[in-house]
C-alpha cells in the first residue's frame, strides 16, 4: 500500500506545458501529517498564549490589590503611632493635673497606676494594649475631675476676703471686756467702720441663720461647707434671709452697733468643725 504512487497533472492553462509529479502514498501521509502537526502545534501554541494573557492580568491584578492593602496597612500603622505618641502626650499631662488636684500618681489613688506614666510605643498591630490605656486613662481624668471639682467647692466655701473695709479694733482671743473691763474671751475680731457700709460674705454658702441673735443684735450665720461657717454681727440691716444662697462678695448687711455694742463697727467671726478659730488668716486681701 505504501509502495502505490499517484501522479499529479497541474494544468496552467489551454497552451502552457502540462507539468506532473508523481508521488508515493506514503510522501502524502507523511506530507498530511506534517500539515497535522503544524495545525496541532499552532493550536497548542495559541491556547498557551491566551492562557499566559489570563495568567498575567490575574498577576496584575494581585499586585494591584497588593500594593493596595500594604499602602492602607503602613497608613494603619503610621495611625497607630500617631495616636500611641498622643496618647503618651495626653498622660503626661494628666500626671500633671493628677498632681495639682492632689492625687499621688504612686499610689492607689491614681486609679489603676496606668494612666500618666508614659510607655514606650506600642508594637505594630497590637490595638487592645492602647485601649487598655486609653480605658485607663479616661478613668483617671473622670477621677482628676471628681478631685477637681471637690477642690474647686473647697476654695469657694473657705472663707478669703475681708466682710468690709475698715479698721481692725479689737483681735480673736483673750481681751478686757469693752463694756465691764473684765478679761473675756473674744471668740471673733471687731472691724470698725462707717455706718451702713456693705457687709460681704466671705465665702460661698447658705444663710442658716438671719435676725437678732443675742448680744450680736442683727446678726448672719452663713454656713460654707467642709465644717466651715461664719457670722457677721452687729448688723444695722439684713439682706438676706435664712436658706438663701450666697457667694462670696455678695451683700449680706450694713455695718451697725446693735446688740452689745459701743459703737459702730462689724463683729466677725469663722467657725471650723463648730470651734471658733482666728478669723485673721482667713481674709487674704487684707482688713
Amino acid at each position: 500500500m505504501s509502495g502505490e504512487h499517484h501522479t499529479v497533472i497541474f494544468v496552467p492553462h489551454a497552451r502552457a506545458k502540462l507539468r506532473k509529479w508523481r508521488v508515493s502514498t506514503l510522501q502524502i501521509r507523511l506530507v498530511l501529517s506534517a500539515i497535522a502537526l503544524l495545525l496541532l502545534s499552532s493550536a497548542f501554541v495559541t491556547w498557551a498564549y491566551l492562557s499566559n494573557s489570563v495568567d498575567r492580568s490575574e498577576i496584575v491584578r494581585l499586585r494591584s490589590e497588593n500594593d493596595s492593602l500594604r499602602s492602607v496597612n503602613e497608613q494603619f500603622e503610621g495611625s497607630i503611632r500617631d495616636l500611641e505618641e498622643k496618647l503618651s502626650g495626653y498622660e503626661d499631662r494628666t500626671l500633671q493635673l493628677a498632681i495639682v488636684a492632689g492625687l499621688d500618681p504612686r499610689s492607689g489613688d491614681s486609679g489603676n497606676g496606668e494612666a500618666g506614666i508614659g510607655g514606650d510605643l506600642i508594637p505594630r498591630g497590637e490595638v487592645d494594649p492602647l485601649t487598655v490605656r486609653l480605658s485607663g486613662l479616661d478613668d483617671q481624668l473622670d477621677l482628676i475631675e471628681s478631685e477637681l471639682n471637690e477642690r474647686t467647692r473647697w476654695i469657694a466655701a473657705t472663707p478669703a476676703i475681708a466682710p468690709t473695709n475698715g479698721i481692725l479694733t479689737s483681735r480673736f482671743g483673750q481681751r478686757r471686756d469693752p463694756i465691764t473691763g473684765a478679761p473675756a474671751f473674744h471668740g471673733g475680731i471687731d472691724i470698725s467702720a462707717a455706718p451702713g457700709l456693705p457687709v460681704r460674705a466671705a465665702a460661698d454658702g447658705v444663710v442658716a441663720r438671719a435676725g437678732r441673735i443675742g448680744a450680736l443684735g442683727k446678726a448672719i450665720y452663713v454656713a460654707h461647707g467642709f465644717g466651715m461657717t461664719t457670722r457677721y454681727g452687729h448688723l444695722s440691716d439684713l439682706e438676706v434671709s435664712p436658706g438663701q444662697e450666697v457667694k462670696r462678695g455678695d451683700v449680706i448687711g450694713y455695718v451697725g452697733n446693735t446688740g452689745r455694742a459701743t459703737g459702730y463697727h462689724l463683729h466677725y467671726e469663722v467657725h471650723v468643725d463648730g470651734k471658733a478659730v482666728d478669723p485673721v488668716p482667713y481674709i487674704l486681701d487684707g482688713v
